[in-house]
């Protein structure tokens, strides 16, 4: 990876993380403010899920940087960028559960209409199935893992022939 693609993917992580904080630290306030009239079923669930679910970015965000840094450091196939790997999948699974959550949050009432109910389960569907392309892209870093501590292997064996 280039060391301008890394510099970029860490300005976009570095811009998201920070608007992360702006959203909540003034944001979510000003949700709960204009969730006053809305019932206290609906008004805490709602708030404590856009907390949450901004909370699953920020993980993802800070671990993508800790890869970046053994990309940049030539570490990154190793058994190390697994905990990174892991945690961005449970993190990007969490999300699927809270947009799912705030579907059933926004369901009860006529408030939200049940098509929009719909396109938010349907938005679960689609970030759990962004969890899962990760997951796959973990299995190949399983194997790049595995191929580079073969040549690693070979190449030892080649020395001690030499």
């Amino acid at each position: 990876m280039g060391r301008v693609a890394v510099l970029a993917l860490r300005v976009v992580l570095a811009i998201a993380l920070a608007g992360s904080l702006v959203v909540q630290g003034l944001m979510v306030p000003l949700l709960w403010m204009d969730l006053d009239d809305a019932p206290a079923a609906v008004r805490i669930p709602v708030v404590v899920i856009v907390v949450l679910g901004i909370v699953t970015l920020q993980v993802t965000a800070v671990c993508i940087w800790r890869l970046l840094t053994m990309v940049r450091r030539g570490t990154v196939f190793s058994h190390g960028a697994f905990r990174y790997v892991d945690i961005v999948i449970g993190a990007i699974a969490a999300a699927s559960l809270l947009t799912f959550g705030m579907a059933v949050a926004l369901a009860p009432g006529e408030a939200v209409a049940p098509g929009i109910v719909g396109l938010v389960c349907g938005l679960s569907v689609v970030v759990a199935g962004v969890a899962l392309v990760v997951y796959v892209l973990r299995m190949l870093l399983a194997q790049a893992v595995a191929t580079d501590h073969e040549a690693q292997q070979l190449r030892a064996e080649l020395d001690e022939v030499i």
